[in-house]
């Protein structure tokens, strides 16, 4: 009997390792990694036509500053509108040459107050993402995985319109 609770200890920590060990991994194999392909939407997300903003919808921008991969003009695009679990965006993206200097949320629609609010905090964490990679390809944001999945495949769907990967 008195050796259970080192039996619990031990397994406790070795579980608690193991997590961290999993986060500390890139997550190469998530459908956030992974661009949209062609057809109907992947787990419930549709294109749809873009439509004017909300009233209260959040819009993001920025830039980042740093040499782009070609000269000329900066290009821009908008993403096609995508629906997810609790409303619908679409991403804007702003490249010069192959690199992407701006992000914006120009559409975003929720049902309830509680999304919008969620989507306020989790739109520029994603904006982050795709500045630091510089690509559509970002990890997405716990706990909103439907906006970030709805955020990477409009975002992917502008990039696509530019001719970038």
């Amino acid at each position: 009997m008195k050796r259970a609770p080192w039996y619990l200890v031990a397994g406790a920590v070795a579980g608690f390792a193991g997590v961290i060990g999993m986060n500390s991994r890139p997550a190469a194999s998530s459908a956030l990694a992974q661009p949209k392909g062609t057809g109907s939407g992947a787990q419930g997300t549709q294109s749809a036509k873009t439509g004017t903003q909300a009233g209260g919808g959040t819009t993001q921008g920025g830039s980042q500053a740093g040499p782009a991969a070609a000269t000329g003009p900066a290009r821009t695009a908008t993403g096609a509108m995508e629906q997810y679990g609790y409303g619908e965006l679409s991403v804007k993206v702003t490249v010069h040459g192959s690199r992407i200097i701006a992000v914006t949320v120009p559409t975003l629609r929720t049902a309830e107050q509680y999304s919008q609010q969620l989507a306020a905090q989790v739109v520029p964490m994603l904006k982050s993402q795709v500045l630091a990679v510089d690509s559509a390809r970002i990890n997405g944001v716990s706990g909103a995985t439907y906006t970030s999945e709805a955020y990477a495949y409009s975002l992917q769907s502008a990039l696509d319109k530019l001719h970038i990967k």
